[in-house]
């Protein structure tokens, strides 16, 4: 397994106590509020961390930059791919590669 299947899996294997710190630890190292791609509706609504919980329901459709491949939370998690709030968390991205979706 690589890096982001690990973490995957060990948050998984976590209660959910446990796996809601680790978010929130996550959270915190959460550079989507300061990417061009990210909105004032997608604030208001608390959106964020879109590598992890998938791509905005409503907020973003526009994809104007990205600042994925620099977020610290991409390289913690092993993260390959970007643009996570248009194009949905990693693992769907991962597997849609992986499928040729």
């Amino acid at each position: 397994m690589d890096k982001f299947e690990n973490t995957m899996a060990a948050l998984a294997k976590m209660p959910k106590s446990e796996m809601m710190k680790a978010l929130a630890t996550l959270k915190s190292k959460c550079i989507c509020p300061d990417c061009p791609t990210y909105t004032d509706c997608a604030s208001n609504a608390r959106e964020n961390l879109f590598c992890y919980t998938g791509g905005s329901f409503v907020c973003i459709s526009k994809e104007n930059d990205c600042f994925c491949p620099s977020c610290p939370v991409a390289s913690e998690i092993g993260l390959s791919h970007n643009l996570f709030c248009t194009r949905g968390a990693g693992k769907t991205q991962r597997w849609n590669l992986e499928h040729k979706i």
